[in-house]
């Protein structure tokens, strides 16, 4: 055996041995990769029911956000038919009663402007220092 064909045969050897270290981690990472393979086939399987449930949700709160939309309306209507009540009430009896309220003030003032000129010398003092301070 010549010197080449020993270092031949080292260097087999050697790529040997490398093989076999390197098949190694490349089994382990088979076995993860199958692994995870299962993992994702199992969340699959598992998010159906999950997506047919959310689409159940997503119909209910449709429907229920269509007869909210009918009471919105409703509300607005109301609300609607509130400002014009209040519209016609004011233009109605608002006048009238501002009128009224301005009467009794000016009955009242006179009244009591009549009485403080009809009054004793002694109780116009009083009042006048009294009306002055108000």
């Amino acid at each position: 055996m010549s010197v080449g064909q020993i270092a031949a045969i080292i260097a087999a050897v050697a790529f040997v041995i490398l093989v076999l270290l390197l098949a190694v981690p490349l089994i382990k990472l088979g076995r993860t990769l199958d692994e995870a393979t299962i993992a994702i086939r199992k969340a699959h399987e598992g998010s159906a029911p999950l997506l047919d449930d959310a689409q159940v949700t997503l119909t209910t709160v449709n429907t229920q956000l269509e007869r909210v939309d009918g009471v919105t309306a409703s509300a607005q209507a109301v609300a609607a038919n509130t400002r014009a009540l209040s519209s016609l009430f004011t233009a109605t009896l608002g006048g009238p009663l501002v009128k009224a309220a301005a009467l009794s003030y000016g009955l009242r003032k006179a009244s009591q402007a009549r009485r403080l000129k009809n009054a004793p010398p002694s109780k116009r003092s009083t009042r006048s220092k009294r009306s002055a301070r108000a």
